[in-house]
């Protein structure tokens, strides 16, 4: 099983380092750490892009991680059936991975809230609906998707403990806290990538996101 936990870790980075961000930039003449925020994603593509961009990546950085989910899925489903709970959120881990640190990029990549959002997707579908009241709930009343991202994996952390006592997983009790550490130290890397955010939301200053052209003018944090 160790080999299988670190061979989704590493499934999960080469989908992940796929920078959708930083490539269909290139599509369109720029590099995209070059402009705005400087960070590889979803929120700083629609700034600078424009709607119809952050969507497209938005998309794309969730379809890797559902995509590498399932081939993990379908690699070990009848050599490990009753971990694939547990391999899909390795290999979404490694999504995350690959999606932050892209090792072509100088390891500088995005923050993965669009891969966490896939993750979510491809583990169950029970996730779907929280996490999308949480995350487009707060944004559509705040403006603030440092917010929204940070509250969903609150909500991710609460909701696999609550499924997973449920017995929603059908996994082991030693599988589900190994599930529940992963995706607590994944919280806690998106707080640290969202540092400068937190820092600016606790002081008034986050920078506010429209889904229309009001974005350009607001400055590029």
């Amino acid at each position: 099983m160790i080999v299988a936990r670190l061979l989704c870790i590493v499934i999960g980075y080469v989908f992940g380092a796929f920078q959708t961000a930083f490539f269909y930039g290139k599509m369109k003449g720029i590099d995209i750490r070059e402009h705005g925020s400087g960070n590889a994603g979803t929120t700083n593509t629609l700034r600078v892009l424009g709607t119809k961009a952050g969507l497209i990546v938005f998309a794309g950085d969730m379809l890797k991680s559902i995509i590498a989910i399932c081939l993990v899925r379908l690699i070990f489903k009848n050599l490990y059936p009753d971990f694939l709970p547990l391999l899909s959120l390795y290999t979404g881990a490694g999504c995350i991975l690959g999606h932050n640190f892209p090792f072509y990029m100088n390891f500088k990549g995005g923050k993965g809230i669009a891969c966490t959002g896939g993750i979510m997707i491809a583990m169950h579908w029970l996730f779907v609906p929280v996490g999308l009241i949480v995350f487009f709930g707060t944004f559509f009343a705040t403006h603030y998707v440092s917010l929204g991202s940070l509250l969903l994996y609150i909500a991710f952390f609460v909701e696999t403990i609550v499924l997973g006592q449920l017995g929603i997983f059908a996994v082991s009790q030693a599988t589900l806290i190994e599930m529940y550490i992963i995706v607590f130290l994944l919280g806690v890397m998106a707080y640290w990538k969202h540092w400068g955010n937190i820092q600016r939301l606790v002081h008034g200053e986050e920078r506010k996101t429209y889904l229309i052209k009001k974005n350009k003018e607001e400055g590029t944090k």
